[in-house]
């Protein structure tokens, strides 16, 4: 039987479910870049080569081990345009018995494969993704008929179910979860190890050519382009994390430091999310440098979470929730996106510098996503759409089974609780607390009320003060909610009026 193996993007993984049968004699494996999927959202410049590159080098393996690979290139002057269009040219060249692929990471990509055994009169078969630890199924097990989906407790079915971290029965040290002792701030005088980084070669740098003439008003800074784009390159990449930074990875995973956008985070997820490392891999050679004494228990453990964890977590909600998840606005948010998430140009220095290192790196890590820009987000009332959008183009490692959960229910609360038991929201302090940014900052975040208060000082409360009827019987906020319980008519006109103020300043008129 001829098959005709078709491979996506961020499907870059040489034993994925539409290759583990793979017939070299007979089988022709298809990889396709086409406009459709760079334009979907209008990506950040660096992760559509990225990709491009990862895939050429990824069908030269293939062809290297004398697989048949048709791989039409984006400028190929007969490119349908779209994944169903290269299919069915594909499907017509090569006649094959039945197309195979692996399902895709976003839903939209899902109801177009269900159409082609129709549209392309062969049987199409759509195999599950065996690169993940917990299938569609054991995860809507797991999901049951609960309410609200804790990572936590999934987290541990993980553990259990993989052995990381585990002996006997047990979690490692006596407890499952050691987030309580990574949270410090940086120390002054702390070496910052440098991330490795790739010189580009020649695939890459005829990819890069291309996407700055396709896509050159995408966002995003193109150069320097230092990913790597090959397997063996990707593993080097993890080598030098294991040995350089996963030790002090666990203390400091919450900083963030102005001109340090990686610190002493993995920067991985583009490797994982694209399917040049494995999850499984990852995290037990991360296991082996604490077994063998290399690093601390704590760092290890947080790494592993954010793997066997949160990204497991996030992808069984997506798939169990969708498509109706992105539709829920449970804060019934909507102002539009302000200009200075594409800008960068904010007197809050904190939003400037996370905005100014997505612009360079496609790349920011949890702590400057979730707690500076997704904080923002949520207490200035963006709309879901339109900050989900944003997250989706901006990020290397952002696909939508990843980004939406992780905007939609942890950042924004747009889920009502679903995912996080109770919204993200902080005020200026925190931002103070685990960083440097405040110190270069117009605002001080020690002022609470007038032109040099700190903006998410007053739009912390003013938050809680708009969603008071949604929030204040949820037990997790029941503190603030009996501080604000407290202030004067005075000190709430205050804050409303500032709030009013800053947010009616916010101009909306940048397009993505």
């Amino acid at each position: 039987m001829k098959t005709l193996r078709l491979i996506l993007g961020d499907q870059l993984t040489r034993g994925i479910s539409s290759l583990t049968d793979l017939d070299p004699a007979r089988d022709v494996v298809l990889m396709v870049e086409v406009a459709e999927e760079a334009t979907h959202v209008r990506h950040h410049k660096q992760k559509i080569a990225f990709l491009f590159s990862a895939m050429r080098h990824f069908a030269d393996t293939l062809a290297q081990e004398g697989i048949a690979v048709d791989y039409v290139r984006l400028d190929d002057p007969e490119n349908a345009g779209s994944f169903s269009g290269e299919l069915a040219r594909a499907v017509a060249r090569h006649a094959p018995d039945r197309v195979v692929v692996t399902e895709p990471g976003e839903w939209r990509v899902l109801e177009m494969m269900r159409d082609w055994r129709e549209e392309l009169g062969v049987p199409v078969e759509i195999r599950e993704d065996n690169r993940f630890l917990a299938m569609k199924a054991e995860f809507a097990a797991w999901a049951g008929e609960k309410k609200q989906l804790r990572m936590e407790f999934f987290y541990r079915e993980m553990r259990r179910k993989t052995g990381l971290l585990m002996e006997g029965g047990e979690p490692a040290g006596g407890q499952w979860n050691f987030d309580a002792d990574n949270r410090k701030a940086l120390p002054k005088g702390l070496r910052v190890p440098r991330r490795r980084r790739f010189e580009p070669d020649a695939i890459t740098r005829e990819v890069l050519d291309l996407v700055a003439r396709r896509f050159g008003d995408h966002f995003g800074d193109l150069e320097p382009f230092g990913w790597a784009v090959t397997r063996a390159d990707a593993l080097d990449a993890l080598r030098s994390f294991l040995a350089e930074a996963l030790p002090t990875f666990g203390d400091f995973q919450d900083a963030m430091k102005t001109g340090e956008p990686f610190l002493f985070h993995a920067v991985l997820s583009p490797y994982l999310n694209a399917g040049l490392l494995t999850a499984d891999e990852v995290c037990r050679a991360a296991e082996r440098e604490w077994r063998e004494g290399r690093a601390p228990l704590n760092a290890v453990e947080g790494f592993v979470r954010q793997i066997i964890g949160w990204r497991e977590y996030v992808r069984g909600l997506y798939w169990l929730k969708m498509p109706g998840y992105a539709q829920t606005n449970a804060l019934e948010a909507g102002r539009p996106l302000p200009d200075l998430y594409w800008t960068g140009e904010t007197q809050m220095n904190c939003l400037a510098q996370c905005v100014g290192d997505t612009r360079r790196h496609a790349y920011a890590h949890h702590i400057q996503r979730l707690m500076v820009l997704g904080n923002f987000a949520l207490l200035a009332g963006l709309a879901p759409a339109e900050v989900e959008e944003w997250y989706l183009v901006v990020y290397a490692d952002a696909y939508e089974w990843v980004e939406l959960p992780n905007v939609h229910g942890m950042i924004l609360y747009a889920d009502g609780g679903i995912m996080a038991s109770k919204p993200y929201a902080a005020s200026g302090a925190y931002i103070d607390r685990m960083s440097d940014y405040c110190r270069a900052c117009t605002y001080d975040p020690k002022v609470k009320e007038g032109a040099r208060a700190c903006p998410f000082n007053y739009l912390y409360w003013n938050f809680l003060v708009e969603n008071e009827t949604r929030l204040s019987r949820n037990p997790r906020v029941a503190m603030p909610y009996r501080t604000l319980a407290k202030m004067s008519a005075e000190r709430r006109a205050a804050i409303r009026a500032d709030a009013a103020r800053f947010l009616g300043s916010l101009r909306s008129t940048y397009g993505s």
